[in-house]
């Protein structure tokens, strides 16, 4: 039995759920709850993901550490506290309307941002970041997952942080072309350049190994607007730039000399 069938089996006994309750409440089937918890198969990471945040428990922990009753237990406690205090009308700060911060997305977290970005409580979980100038109520910041938007050593590179703004679908008729989106899939989360609008968006990688993407808005669970970028990596000038420098400062040298010969004659 895997670590995450035998915490699957524990969660149900120490909450007195059937394998049918279980079910239900995962849209599983019985017959794949008891796979689970005998080790005849694993649960797809969505589903994963769904059990955790409905247990209140993290992903690493549902994964990789076998569950105590007492540690269950202990987190009925702890959400028994926090709806207590729900009831005393402690007011909890929603990021999504705090102009001042802004929830960010890490690399590690895209897929569980994908399930749960409809729900307030994931996102005002997640780390946030104060950025300047935020104009919108509704902002996000997306750490840079691969090197799509990076060519020649200019762009996007990984472990950048974007800030952006929601668009809505009223705003997906009116596209600017050549602006970079970040855009929210059921299937991934990518960073790209609008470069066509019909019949399907058409969003390019600045880098040519990777293809682009074709989406219809039906597609889109979210479309984020890149406002800017942050980054901790500062690289050197690459030999062709300072080849180009060299070059603009020796032009501008030669016209300086023209100028003075014409005026002289």
């Amino acid at each position: 039995m895997s670590i995450i069938g035998k915490n699957i089996k524990k969660i149900r006994a120490v909450k007195k759920i059937s394998q049918s309750d279980f079910a239900d409440l995962f849209n599983l089937s019985r017959g794949s709850v008891g796979s689970y918890e005998e080790g005849r198969a694993e649960p797809k990471i969505d589903t994963i993901i769904r059990i955790a945040n409905y247990f209140s428990l993290s992903i690493d922990l549902l994964l990789t550490k076998e569950l105590t009753v007492n540690e269950l237990y202990r987190f009925d406690i702890f959400k028994e506290e926090f709806h207590h205090k729900a009831a005393e009308k402690i007011i909890i700060e929603d990021k999504d309307q705090n102009k001042e911060d802004t929830p960010l997305v890490t690399r590690e977290s895209y897929l569980e941002y994908i399930v749960s970005f409809q729900n307030k409580d994931y996102i005002n979980r997640l780390p946030y970041v104060k950025l300047p100038n935020t104009q919108h109520e509704k902002s996000r910041a997306f750490e840079v997952q691969d090197d799509a938007m990076e060519f020649n050593s200019k762009g996007l590179l990984i472990g950048d942080i974007l800030s952006c703004s929601l668009l809505t679908k009223e705003d997906y008729a009116r596209l600017p072309l050549g602006e970079v989106y970040v855009i929210i899939t059921d299937k991934g989360i990518y960073t790209r350049r609008l470069s066509h609008h019909k019949p399907k968006l058409l969003f390019e990688a600045d880098n040519p190994n990777y293809d682009a993407l074709e989406i219809s808005e039906t597609e889109l669970l979210e479309l984020w607007k890149v406002e800017g970028f942050y980054s901790t990596i500062l690289k050197p000038p690459s030999r062709m730039e300072e080849r180009m420098a060299i070059l603009e400062k020796k032009v501008a040298v030669l016209e300086k000399i023209i100028q003075k010969s014409q005026v002289a004659s």
